[in-house]
């Protein structure tokens, strides 16, 4: 009988794995301030593959990082138009193979990247609707290739670009058909597949396409049921399953997604406690799908949430067996 209670138990271990993730509360940090690890209207948040949490610290027009528990590393920027001074700085990304930094210098209309400590590498981009130009550069992610995709919010469109800037090639023009953006905002990009993921604010869907702008599929209506929004931001992708993480700003949540926007969960309710958000902008994930960070703007915060099934899994029958021992 004992034999047959662990494989019971362990089945159990299995299929709450299987029926998808459980994220709970982890810890946060941040205030309202300029000081260190202080935040004035902070937008954009990233995760490198070193663990480090890059914050896009919108109204101190700058970029802070931190450890992946809050603990403060660094900062660069100041307001200005110069080499590594930023303009309302939304979105930010980092190269999952250079852990280079990318900028979305909205306010600028371009792109500025960086090292993983703030020296300034590069730049692109300047006001206007032609190839390479923004009206408002958004948000940006980068793809296992190093090609930088860029939502374009003005001209409701994404571009993408080499690495270091030069233009490749663009989609998207006004309206709500497919591959037509209303306010085009959060954008990511799935290493294993290629899919880019882009979300369609104002429409109040997700819409994902091939990395050269095909159009594969949508999902998402005005709403506060399962799978609907009422105007998204932030998105992540998991590098290691596909899934996609959606900022529901006006329903105060996260809602998460398989790759082809199957709903698989959600958390989150309006206030300020821990789990509670207000001014939900940004969202990122860790390579290994354990720990999702967002950012609020209303309470100048970044918090993280931690996925209970992570690790278990058949590899790790050793580990479950050893709890009954």
């Amino acid at each position: 009988m004992k034999g047959k209670g662990l494989i019971l138990i362990t089945a159990s271990f299995f299929l709450a794995g299987a029926a998808g993730a459980a994220y709970e509360y982890a810890g946060k940090w941040g205030s309202s301030g300029s000081g260190n690890g202080q935040f004035t209207m902070p937008h954009g948040v990233g995760v490198a593959s070193s663990g480090n949490v890059y914050v896009a610290d919108t109204g101190n027009y700058r970029i802070q990082y931190f450890t992946s528990t809050g603990s403060f590393l660094g900062k660069w920027g100041s307001s200005g138009s110069g080499n590594g001074q930023f303009n309302a700085p939304l979105g930010v990304a980092v190269n999952p193979n250079t852990n280079h930094v990318y900028v979305a210098d909205s306010g600028n209309n371009r792109i500025q990247y960086f090292t993983p400590t703030g020296s300034f590498l590069g730049k692109w981009g300047s006001g206007g609707s032609g190839n390479g130009q923004f009206i408002s550069s958004t948000c940006v992610a980068v793809a296992s290739n190093g090609n930088a995709y860029v939502t374009d919010m003005g001209n409701h469109r994404v571009q993408y670009f080499t690495s270091s800037g030069s233009y490749l090639g663009k989609w998207g023009s006004a309206g709500s058909g497919d591959g037509q953006f209303n306010m085009p905002w959060g954008i990511a990009v799935t290493p294993s597949s290629g899919n880019v993921y882009v979300v369609d604010s104002d429409n109040h869907r997700i819409q994902y396409f091939t990395l050269t702008g095909s159009f594969l599929g949508k999902w998402g209506s005005l709403g506060s049921g399962d799978g609907q929004f009422n105007m998204p931001w932030g998105i992540a992708v998991t590098p290691s399953s596909g899934n996609v993480f959606v900022a529901d700003r006006n329903n105060f949540r996260i809602q998460y997604f398989a790759s082809s926007g199957s709903f698989l969960g959600k958390w989150g309710s309006y206030g300020s406690g821990n789990g509670q958000f207000n001014g939900l902008a940004g969202v990122a994930v860790t390579p290994d799908g354990a720990y999702v960070y967002t950012v609020e703007y209303v309470y100048a915060r970044i918090q993280y949430f931690y996925d209970r099934y992570v690790g278990v899994a058949p590899a790790s029958l050793g580990r479950v067996k050893a709890l009954f021992r």
